[in-house]
């Protein structure tokens, strides 16, 4: 991990039987939705409720994950969300999912994400707290 990465976040989030393919491991959607949580967790933990009735908002313009290993149920899964140095209305995260107990990667992604005035969808420029926590 770089150094112009700061872990901001961590959660664990039980795997659910319906949550695996027809091979019998994780959907690859499904690494996504970890990430999503993970990171809307981080957004509201700064104080910053994601919901459409707010003034300002994040959201991605971009994504990616890497897998590296496949998730089996059982299973709890560990996300960490690290950001980068922040721009004038962007901050890119970067997400690990381990399997609690296992010390192995099992997948890494990225999400950029933008801060937006909610009614217009226009870039607004971060906020102060935002700022601040990085």
């Amino acid at each position: 991990m770089s150094s112009e990465r700061k872990l901001v976040h961590t959660t664990r989030i039980p795997v659910r039987w319906g949550d695996m393919d027809a091979y019998g491991h994780l959907n690859n959607t499904i690494y996504f939705r970890y990430f999503e949580q993970a990171r809307v967790e981080w957004v509201e933990d700064l104080g910053f409720p994601v919901r459409p009735d707010t003034e300002t908002g994040v959201v991605i313009i971009s994504a990616d994950c890497t897998f590296r290993m496949p998730v089996n149920y059982p299973a709890t899964a560990l996300i960490k969300v690290y950001a980068g140095q922040p721009g004038r209305t962007s901050v890119m995260n970067w997400y690990e999912l381990f399997v609690e107990g296992d010390d192995k990667l099992y997948a890494e992604g990225s999400a950029k994400l933008v801060w937006i005035n909610v009614p217009t969808g226009k870039a607004v420029a971060l906020p102060e707290a935002v700022m601040k926590a990085l």
